[in-house]
């Protein structure tokens, strides 16, 4: 825990100031994260948690990663159960983790599936691609008792 703790402190003193979303093409886009999320959600229910989260981790399963998007689960108490760009997060609550601006991204997460079922939530974070802190937008959907996101960056 103190790890993320200490992870996110340190983005949040590297972290810049937010860029416009990007067009290029070579990077997700808010309609096709929301339409991943729909794809992992009917997966997960279609096949069960651990076929799932096997397949949502795979980096070279084209059908849960494309470019910069990808798809991660944490259960309602924020752990992390399956993470497609990260799978050292998995096993880690992660209700403390603080995004680049201090923003306990997760917690919202969590409580925006319990209060609505699926909505967007905006935080700072790593891009996977290219290494640097970014604005992303995640698009999240409660399924039973997990919370299945995926977000895109914007630059």
């Amino acid at each position: 825990m103190r790890r993320f703790i200490a992870i996110g402190a340190t983005i949040a003193i590297l972290a810049a100031a937010s860029l416009p979303a990007r067009a290029d093409g070579a990077h997700g886009t808010a309609d096709e994260a929301k339409a991943l999320v729909e794809k992992a959600a009917a997966y997960l229910k279609e096949a069960g948690a651990e076929k799932a989260f096997a397949a949502f981790n795979d980096k070279a399963n084209p059908a849960f990663h494309d470019r910069d998007l990808y798809i991660f689960v944490r259960g309602m108490d924020g752990n992390t159960v399956s993470h497609g760009a990260n799978t050292g997060m998995i096993g880690h609550t992660s209700l403390d983790l603080k995004d680049a601006d201090g923003k306990l991204y997760n917690k919202e997460m969590i409580e925006l599936a319990q209060s609505k079922g699926s909505g967007w939530v905006e935080y700072r974070w790593i891009n996977p691609v290219d290494k640097k802190i970014e604005q992303k937008s995640s698009y999240i959907e409660k399924v039973g008792d997990y919370v299945v996101g995926a977000g895109f960056y914007k630059q």
